[in-house]
């Protein structure tokens, strides 16, 4: 098991723990806004099992029916999770409305303030582990499940300040205007999770600085013999693609010519990892 998937997996098992834990608090409170922590750590988990599919089956290695990898199976992860995460927070908002034209006290209020902070304590070590893991290895699925969590953090800890204040003064239709907020910051994160897993299923450019970096490289090999053009750039899970127009002086050897482009290929892989470059060759 690799390292993405390992982490994947550790990120399953933690979610699964904290939803346990939060619909017990929130069937003992009668507290919507941990019901609603409860549903937001279920759409977690549910992200976190489609995240440990995803970066497994995305590394698999090409094949005949898909000659360029697998990589995009972890961008439709990501738009599924944020799908999910949009439907639960239109389900909190809708609970926490009921709630408010028909009010009831919140039970145990101590007890759910204890399992919202231990919930932000856990999900801060996972959400670093996630994101430090998904910057290595450049994964969206990885990072989809540490934005999920480190939002899931905020939210915790607003439940418990909620909490808190509804122990000190009584005001239990704090508990709904909680749940709304809370609501509001995950349908947020899911159109942001939604936006930067669907670009690339449509083959949007790689960012500007990285095609800037990418041309940078080109020129440094470019003179009066060797020029360019019709550059293209796209990404597929962690893996990024781009491929030119090479023009090379007629006079060059195929030698020459192949040298030229495996220095090319070379330092572009070199500067930007998980790079695919194809070289298309053509004479002046």
């Amino acid at each position: 098991m690799n390292k993405k998937t390992g982490t994947a997996k550790f990120s399953v098992i933690s979610n699964a723990s904290l939803t346990i834990l939060k619909i017990i608090a929130g069937i003992l409170s009668g507290s919507i806004s941990i019901l609603s922590e409860a549903i937001h750590s279920f759409m977690d988990l549910l992200a976190a099992i489609i995240a440990f599919f995803a970066v497994r089956i995305s590394d698999t290695p090409a094949d005949e029916r898909h000659p360029y990898g697998h990589g995009k199976f972890e961008n439709v992860s990501g738009v599924i999770e944020a799908s999910l995460i949009f439907v639960a927070a239109f389900w909190i908002i809708f609970e926490a409305i009921k709630k408010i034209i028909s009010p009831r006290p919140v039970e145990s209020a101590g007890i759910g303030f204890i399992v919202m902070v231990i919930s932000a304590v856990v999900n801060v070590f996972v959400s670093r582990k996630l994101y430090h893991v998904a910057k290595q290895t450049d994964s969206i699925a990885l990072e989809a499940d540490a934005l999920h969590l480190k939002t899931d953090v905020f939210t915790s800890l607003g439940v418990a300040v909620g909490l808190l204040l509804i122990w000190i003064t009584g005001y239990h239709l704090l508990d709904p205007i909680i749940a709304i907020m809370v609501a509001l910051l995950i349908l947020k994160e899911s159109y942001s999770l939604f936006n930067r897993a669907y670009a690339p299923l449509l083959d949007v450019s790689l960012p500007k600085e990285e095609v800037e970096l990418i041309m940078s490289i080109i020129d440094k090999h470019c003179n009066d013999r060797i020029s360019y053009h019709h550059l293209r750039t796209r990404k597929a899970g962690n893996y990024k693609y781009v491929d030119f127009h090479l023009n090379l002086d007629e006079n060059l050897t195929v030698k020459e010519a192949h040298e030229i482009c495996d220095q090319i290929e070379g330092d572009i892989k070199s500067s930007i990892p998980f790079m695919e470059v194809t070289i298309h060759v053509e004479n002046f």
